[in-house]
C-alpha cells in the first residue's frame, strides 16, 4: 500500500473543498471496497478525504412520501429499519443478500452505489484490464470469464457491476443526491452508472469532485408484489451469478405495473422498460414471464466461460417474476427478508 495523506471533514462543502484541492485523491467512507483497491494497488491516491463525521448518517421521510437514506447510513442500518422493511423490502432483501453481517455493518449506502467491479483481472496488476489502466486491454474476453456480463458489454471491458442494493434501487427508481463544486444535482438512478464503452475505467456519471449525500426513494415501494432472488455459487458471502430484484402493481391476476432489474449481467444493474411495458395489462402467467425474459436476452453475448448466463438469466426473470406476483399480500415483506429464493 502506498502512503497517503488525509484529512478528516465535518461538512459537505468542506468534504467536496478538500477534495478538489487534492490531485489524485478520493473520498473514504466505509472503506469495504477502497481499503482493498489500496491494499492490491489498483488504485493509489495521494490523499483521502474521510467522511465519517458528516451528518449524512439518517433515513428521513420525504415530503412526497418517499424516503431519505442518507449516503453514510450503512447498509445493515438500511436493510433493519423498521420503515425500509415495510414499505421497500425488495431493499432489505437485496443488501441482507449480499457480503457478510461485519460487512453491512461497515458499509455505507453512497459506498454501495461506487464500490467497484470483482473481474479478477481488474484486481490482478500482471494482466492488461481497460478499467484499471485505458488503452491495455481487457484480458476478461480471452481469459476466464464465467462472472462476466453478457448484455451491454464492448470491446473494451466485459466487467460486471458487483451490488446488490443498487439492482433494487433501479427497481424502485431512486434518485440519487450528489454535491460538487458546481453545487448540487439529482441523478435518476437508472443514468448514474455507465455501460463500458470506450470508457470503462469511468464507472458512473459523477463529475470531478462530487459527492454522494443521499438517495431518495419514491412513495412506491412494491410492498406487496415483490421479490429479489440471487443466483450464486453459495449461499453466503457470493457475488450475484445473476439476481433479479421485481416490484409489481397487481389488479387480482392481472400486472397493472411491472419494474424488474438484473445483476451479475452487465456494467450497470439492467433494466429493460420495453420488457417491462410487455408484462403491463397481461395475466401473470409463464408464457407471458418468457416472453419478457426473451427480450431482455435478445441481444445478449455469451463468451467462451459464461454463455449460460443468458439461459439462466431467463430463467431467474421467470421464477422471480412467478414468486412476486404470487405473494400472499396478507404475508408481511419481513417473512421474506432472510429467505433465499
Amino acid at each position: 500500500m502506498n502512503s497517503f495523506t488525509l484529512t478528516q471533514v465535518d461538512s459537505v462543502a468542506a468534504a467536496v473543498a478538500d477534495r478538489v484541492g487534492h490531485a489524485e485523491s478520493a473520498y473514504l467512507s466505509g472503506g469495504t471496497n477502497l481499503v482493498d483497491l489500496l491494499k492490491y494497488n489498483v488504485t493509489r491516491p495521494r490523499h483521502l478525504t474521510s467522511l465519517g463525521h458528516l451528518p449524512l448518517h439518517h433515513i428521513e421521510p420525504l415530503p412526497d412520501g418517499g424516503l431519505r437514506l442518507g449516503a453514510l447510513v450503512t447498509n445493515s442500518a438500511t436493510a433493519y429499519d423498521a420503515q425500509v422493511q415495510a414499505r421497500y423490502p425488495v431493499l432489505s432483501q437485496s443488501i441482507l443478500s449480499g457480503a457478510t453481517p461485519q460487512l453491512r455493518n461497515a458499509a455505507t449506502d453512497g459506498g454501495n452505489l461506487n464500490q467497484r467491479t470483482r473481474c479478477p483481472y481488474f484486481y490482478d496488476l500482471a494482466t492488461p484490464c481497460n478499467k484499471r489502466e485505458p488503452g491495455t486491454g481487457c484480458s476478461a474476453i480471452a481469459g476466464f470469464n464465467r462472472g462476466h456480463g453478457v448484455l451491454g458489454t464492448s470491446e473494451s471491458c466485459i466487467a460486471t457491476h458487483p451490488s446488490d442494493m443498487c439492482v433494487a434501487l433501479a427497481v424502485l427508481e431512486a434518485v440519487v443526491r450528489v454535491q460538487g463544486p458546481e453545487g448540487e444535482r439529482t441523478i435518476p438512478i437508472k443514468d448514474y452508472h455507465r455501460l463500458p464503452g470506450d470508457t470503462p475505467h469511468l464507472d458512473n456519471t459523477l463529475r470531478p469532485g462530487e459527492l454522494v449525500t443521499a438517495i431518495d426513494l419514491p412513495a412506491q415501494g412494491y410492498a406487496e408484489h415483490f421479490t429479489y432472488l440471487k443466483v450464486r455459487d453459495r449461499t453466503s458471502y457470493a457475488f450475484a451469478t445473476v439476481s433479479v430484484a421485481v416490484g409489481l402493481e397487481m389488479d387480482g391476476d392481472t400486472i397493472r405495473k411491472a419494474r424488474f432489474a438484473l445483476g451479475g449481467v452487465a456494467h450497470k444493474p439492467w433494466r429493460d422498460p420495453e420488457a417491462e411495458r410487455l408484462l403491463e395489462g397481461q395475466p401473470a402467467s409463464p408464457t407471458a414471464f418468457r416472453r419478457a425474459a426473451a427480450l431482455v436476452f435478445a441481444e445478449a453475448k455469451g463468451y467462451q466461460y459464461n454463455a449460460f448466463k443468458i439461459e439462466l438469466g431467463q430463467r431467474a426473470i421467470v421464477r422471480a417474476l412467478t414468486q412476486a406476483a404470487a405473494m400472499n399480500q396478507a404475508l408481511s415483506p419481513n417473512a421474506f427478508l432472510n429467505s433465499n429464493p
